[in-house]
């Protein structure tokens, strides 16, 4: 059927209720998104240019932040619009790639957690072969696997939601499109698609919590049998980050899609959405640099090397000047 529709455009009227309080939620979501933006990107330039950084976890944590900031660059800017003048208007076409973007990252950020969960696994459960299974290979292969199954999974709800009639209302209170939010609009029967998405749902991110919530059983029984406070506490502080994480992206995402809409008020479900889909793209770049050694040193060297390149820039531009100077006298 495709879209042939009487809908052409959607609203998102975002947070109406707050209209007293735009300027100050539009400069704080502002400070959020460039603040995410550069946490992300500084991770990623940290791993290409910090020797010490090579390394199989660091290589994960920046797929993370590739995964942050396509989400952060879906969500924000249609946001911040919707905030600043009280609504947003989108077309039909715009709304299911918005939410295409949404399902991609946030399908790949589940299955790459628990290949991040395994990575910590074998450090800490079986150390002595970590280096022959988290080898390159398998590294940039369970990476490429954990965007196609996003890719894929984006593919087979997008050309479910293409197919259906959308007409009627053609508002969405909401300040991004979601999955329910869309079904919403259309005449069509939605039961297909439902079973479809609660069983994409299970594969890909309750499959990947199990994997988790075993990893981490197992990783919790071997700290407990160190004899020493000190070397339990080095083995914890070791997946401490992720599991910080993996809480807070969890806990709110099967809050908002494993319980009930109807038993959620419709303002704690547009702030638990805003957890996981700004808070926590904002939040994993602080928790995996402040509480890491390793990326806190290599931060340390980038700044005075940076700060040694606008000098010596500096330097450059002043002196060829003053051979310009001298040539013109």
């Amino acid at each position: 059927m495709g879209l042939t529709n009487n809908i052409t455009s959607i609203v998102l009227l975002g947070f109406p209720n707050l209209q007293n309080f735009t300027f100050l939620l539009f400069s704080l979501l502002d400070i959020i998104y460039c603040v995410t933006i550069f946490g992300n990107l500084l991770i990623i330039a940290l791993y290409l240019v910090s020797r010490n950084l090579q390394s199989p976890m660091y290589f994960f944590i920046t797929q993370l932040s590739l995964c942050d900031i396509l989400l952060t660059t879906d969500i924000m800017p249609i946001l911040l619009h919707t905030v600043l003048y009280g609504g947003s208007t989108i077309t039909l076409i715009g709304c299911i790639i918005q939410f295409s973007v949404f399902v991609t990252s946030e399908s790949s950020e589940c299955l790459l957690l628990s290949v991040m969960s395994y990575d910590r696994y074998l450090a800490i459960c079986n150390p002595f072969r970590y280096n022959s299974i988290m080898d390159h290979t398998f590294c940039v292969t369970s990476v490429i696997v954990t965007w196609l199954v996003g890719f894929m999974v984006m593919l087979i709800c997008t050309i479910s939601i293409y197919n259906l009639h959308f007409c009627g209302l053609h508002v969405i209170d909401h300040f991004y499109c979601d999955f329910e939010p869309i079904l919403q609009l259309s005449c069509s029967d939605t039961s297909i698609i439902h079973k479809e998405v609660l069983i994409l749902g299970f594969l890909v991110v309750m499959g990947p919590f199990i994997i988790i919530v075993m990893s981490y059983l197992y990783i919790v029984i071997t700290i407990l049998k160190i004899p020493s406070n000190t070397g339990r506490h080095k083995a914890f502080s070791t997946c401490s980050s992720h599991l910080i994480v993996v809480s807070l992206f969890y806990g709110t995402i099967i809050i908002v899609y494993m319980f009930p809409p109807r038993g959620q008020s419709l303002i704690l479900s547009k702030v638990l959405s805003l957890i996981y889909t700004v808070v926590i793209p904002l939040l994993n770049p602080i928790i995996y640099t402040l509480r890491n050694k390793d990326f806190t040193e290599a931060s340390i060297k980038f700044s005075f090397l940076f700060k040694f390149l606008i000098k010596n820039t500096s330097l450059i531009k002043c002196g060829v000047k003053v051979h310009k100077d001298k040539n013109i006298t």
